[in-house]
């Protein structure tokens, strides 16, 4: 049985790779941090499962304790490692500048050190970001394109990015990274911006809130479902040679095309619930991003599976479905 750490266990991308490997066999060892609220919303359902919960072991860790890091790979010698961990939010990086960087550039750096002294044949995954792109024109976003990163996030994540190929060609290491462009589930954090919009129209749909507050709507982003984005996470560690990949749909909206989805199936009127707020607008903001994802077509065999239009149906009835019940307020 293979040995999968996967930091960044309870987050949206954390939780659908984590079934994907118990699915396929593996011991999966999730690695949280430790925080005073509970976190583990996302992953609950394993437990359910005993199958699952037998090959599940959830640890406390932090990207930013090397002994921590050191002791876990001593212990459970992972034959693969998927680093997810991040404070991944683009706006809140400008708030939180130095956070971001140590525990994306700086913690990433540690669990390499880690791994390279520890288990250096376990392959590794880094979890990069289309941010990393920024401003460049040159649409679509290859492997190949120059980052322009425009926040403290998307800097954090081209250090880390640089740093996996650093490793991959000095010291021989199955290193790879996924260039991951915006990715949605019904588990997406609800300060960003798609879950809010999805909350809101159920909510108001349910008559619990009338105005919805939203920030700049013309950027354009490439937006696929999580769940399709965590399988070529695993599939790039299981190539012979690691590389990096864009995963991406190869197709862009804006936030106004999702904001016009959702509240035409709740059927709401936009002009009567929504409102600009310029205070949510981000200091710099990245206004179009395409990505070209032809490398993992031919060389995972990678597609995605749910258009847009269907993700955005998904979250929404997804949201309108436990507010309902009563399992979000």
């Amino acid at each position: 049985m293979k040995t999968a750490l996967v930091t960044g266990i309870t987050g949206q991308d954390g939780s659908y790779l984590a079934e994907l490997l118990l699915n396929k066999g593996y011991h999966v060892v999730g690695v949280k941090r430790r925080t005073s609220l509970i976190s583990t919303d996302r992953i609950d359902h394993i437990f359910g499962n005993i199958e699952h919960t037998m090959n599940f072991d959830l640890v406390y860790g932090n990207l930013n304790d090397s002994g921590c890091l050191h002791r876990l790979l001593l212990e459970y010698k992972p034959d693969e490692i998927y680093n997810l961990a991040a404070q991944s939010h683009v706006r809140v990086s400008f708030d939180t500048p130095e956070e971001t960087t140590e525990y994306i550039a700086m913690g990433t750096l540690r669990l390499l050190e880690a791994a390279r002294n520890i288990c250096p044949e376990a392959r590794f995954y880094q979890a990069s970001s289309s941010e990393m792109f920024g401003d460049n024109p040159n649409i679509p976003h290859n492997e190949n394109t120059r980052f322009a990163p425009a926040s403290p996030y998307a800097c954090s994540k081209v250090y880390a990015h640089y740093l996996m190929r650093n490793y991959r060609e000095s010291y021989n290491m199955h290193a790879s990274s996924g260039i991951l462009f915006n990715h949605e589930s019904p588990r997406r954090g609800e300060t960003f911006v798609t879950r809010k919009i999805t909350m809101a129209a159920a909510r108001i749909k349910l008559g619990i809130q009338d105005v919805l507050y939203l920030g700049n709507l013309e950027p354009k982003r490439d937006w696929g479902f999580a769940g399709d984005y965590v399988e070529a996470m695993w599939l790039m560690l299981q190539q012979e040679n690691p590389d990096d990949y864009v995963i991406a749909t190869g197709k862009s909206h804006s936030v106004r095309e999702f904001l016009e989805l959702v509240f035409d199936r709740a059927g709401l009127n936009i002009n009567e619930h929504v409102k600009i707020d310029e205070r949510l607008f981000r200091p710099h903001e990245v206004p179009y991003l395409l990505g070209d994802p032809t490398r993992a077509r031919k060389k995972l065999n990678w597609t995605p599976k749910v258009s847009f239009k269907d993700l955005a149906i998904m979250m929404y009835e997804s949201d309108l479905k436990n507010i309902n019940k009563g399992v979000l307020i």
